[in-house]
């Protein structure tokens, strides 16, 4: 993979997240989908978990300055680690199932 193609994967990848991350507490019903294609394409790329955390906290930082922006409290953003941890568990699902095949 070409260093233009990698960063064009990465920014799909980061753009995939934040959807997961902005429909994560709503009653979105493909957001189960949204979240094994990010997986997918993440395992499938062989993307470190390091790089997964950091599209996490860089997105979770434009969201608190976006927040700070409007005059509202970032305090709720501490909820979204759960996203993190959910996304994180799928994956060590992914690696665990390739395993055993």
């Amino acid at each position: 993979m070409t260093r233009a193609d990698k960063q064009a994967l990465l920014q799909q990848l980061k753009s995939d997240y934040r959807q997961i991350l902005i429909n994560y507490f709503t009653t979105d019903k493909t957001l189960k989908e949204k979240i094994d294609k990010f997986i997918n394409a993440v395992f499938c790329a062989n993307i470190p978990v390091p790089q997964i955390i950091e599209i996490h906290m860089d997105l979770i930082e434009e969201f608190s300055k976006q927040l700070k922006l409007e005059g509202r409290s970032d305090e709720s953003l501490l909820d979204y680690r759960l996203t993190l941890i959910d996304v994180l568990a799928h994956l060590c699902e992914a690696y665990r199932s390739s395993i055993y095949k």
